[in-house]
C-alpha cells in the first residue's frame, strides 16, 4: 500500500510520483453523496479522487495517513506528489491540486494568488506535522557531535572547512576529529526545509549567517542535491558530508545526527519530545481560521531542540468543487485527530502540541 504509485491528472495536468490510496475496506459505509453516512471509527469517510502536492518533508507522514485512511474508506483516492513546498504552492494556486503541503506559511503574494484560486475565499495555513530538522553528518568514529548555531552557520557558509577546526574541537572535547575536509550538502530545489533551516541560522547566528532566509539555498559552499531523498543519499554515501533533513529521513537511514545548542545553552539531542517542546512556545500569527505560526528558534525552553519546521496543509476555506471540499475536510479531520497525530511519533515526526492542535481542529471544522 505504502509504495503504490501511479500517475494522476487533474484538469489535464499530470501529477507524477503520486501516492494513490487504494479502495480498501467495505463499501457499506458510503453515502450516495460521496461522504459517509456513518463515521468509520474516527474517520468520517469521503469518496473521491483528489490530488495534492508539496512538501517532501511530510512525505512519510502522508504515506502512513493515506494507508490508514484507505483501509477505512472505500473509494478514497489521494494522489500526493512530494514535489517540494514551492512547487506545491504553485500547483495549488494554479488549481492543479485540492490542497498543498508547505513547510512555511503562505507569503502575502501567494495568499493573494490562493484567494483567486479559492473563488474569492481565503486559503488557510493549517499546521499538521512537526518535522524536526536533523543536522546529519557522515564521520566515522564521531558520534554525538555537538554544534552551536555559530559553528553550524560557519560550516554551511564555508568559513569552517576542516573537521578538526578549533571551533568544532572546542565544542567536542575528547572527540577524535579528522583533519579532512567538511563537505556541506544543501537542497538544490526550492524547499521549505531550506527556508526553515536558513531562518534558524539567521535568527540565532546573524553575524555568521548573512543571507536572508529563502526556499532556494542562498550560499555558495558545498554541493546541492534534489529533495530530501537526494540529500539523504548523498550524506549516507559520502564520508565527511554534513547536511540538514527531516528527522524521519535521518532515522529511516540510520544517519548520525548532531546535538544542537539551544538558547538555554544546552546541547540537545533530536527527538519527538524535544522538538515538541520548541513548537509549544510558538506564537500564532494567523488571523481567523488561519493558524500560521511564528517559531522561536532561540528558545530557552529547557530540553527543547531548536531546529524545527512545521508543515502546513494549505486549503481553501471555501471555493473548492463540492466533492473535493468534502474529501479535504474529511482527510484533514483525520490527520488532525488524536489517532492521526499519534501515528507521527513512530515514523520520525513529532505531534502538534495540544494548544496548537485544538486551534487546527477548530479551523478544519469551518472548511466547507
Amino acid at each position: 500500500m505504502k509504495n503504490g504509485s501511479r500517475l494522476a491528472a487533474l484538469g489535464g495536468v499530470v501529477v507524477a510520483g503520486a501516492l494513490a490510496l487504494s479502495a480498501c475496506g467495505s463499501d457499506g459505509n458510503q453515502g450516495a453523496a460521496g461522504a459517509s453516512s456513518v463515521p468509520t471509527g474516527a474517520i468520517d469517510c469521503a469518496k473521491a479522487t483528489v490530488n495534492a502536492a508539496g512538501s517532501s518533508a511530510q512525505k512519510n507522514a502522508i504515506e502512513e495517513w493515506t494507508k490508514i485512511y484507505a483501509q477505512k474508506c472505500a473509494g478514497a483516492n489521494l494522489n500526493y506528489n512530494p514535489s517540494g513546498s514551492g512547487a506545491g504552492i504553485q500547483a495549488f494556486t494554479q488549481g492543479q491540486v485540492a490542497f498543498a503541503g508547505s513547510d512555511s506559511a503562505l507569503k502575502p503574494e501567494e495568499a493573494t494568488a490562493a484567494k483567486q484560486r479559492c473563488q474569492g475565499s481565503d486559503a488557510v495555513n493549517l499546521p499538521m506535522v512537526v518535522g524536526p530538522v536533523a543536522v546529519i553528518y557522515n564521520l566515522r568514529g564521531v558520534d554525538g557531535l555537538q554544534l552551536s548555531p555559530e559553528t553550524l552557520a560557519n560550516i554551511f557558509s564555508g568559513k569552517i572547512k576542516k573537521w578538526n577546526d578549533p571551533a568544532i574541537a572546542k565544542e567536542n572535547s575528547g572527540a577524535s576529529l579528522p583533519a579532512s575536509d567538511i563537505k556541506p550538502v544543501y537542497r538544490a530545489d526550492e524547499s521549505g526545509t531550506t527556508e526553515n533551516f536558513t531562518k534558524y541560522l539567521k535568527a540565532t547566528a546573524p553575524s555568521a549567517w548573512t543571507w536572508e532566509p529563502a526556499k532556494k539555498w542562498p550560499g555558495r559552499a558545498g554541493q546541492g542535491a534534489n529533495k530530501s531523498d537526494g540529500v539523504t543519499a548523498q550524506v549516507k554515501n559520502g564520508a565527511g558530508t554534513i547536511s540538514y533533513v527531516e528527522m524521519s529521513y535521518a532515522e529511516t537511514n540510520k544517519l548520525q545526527t548532531a546535538k544542537i545548542k539551544n538558547g538555554a545553552g544546552e546541547y540537545t539531542a533530536l527527538s519527538a519530545d524535544t522538538a515538541s517542546k520548541a513548537v509549544a512556545g510558538a506564537k500564532v500569527v494567523g488571523t481567523g481560521n488561519d493558524v500560521a505560526l511564528e517559531i522561536d528558534y532561540a528558545t530557552k525552553e529547557p530540553g527543547a531542540y531548536p531546529i524545527v519546521l512545521v508543515t502546513y496543509e494549505i486549503a481553501c476555506e471555501k471555493g473548492l468543487p463540492a466533492e473535493q471540499a468534502r474529501f479535504v475536510k474529511s482527510f484533514l479531520t483525520y490527520t488532525a485527530s488524536a489517532d492521526g497525530q499519534k501515528v507521527l511519533t513512530d515514523i520520525g515526526y513529532a505531534p502538534l502540541p495540544a494548544e496548537v492542535l485544538t486551534k487546527v481542529q477548530t479551523s478544519i471544522k469551518a472548511l466547507s
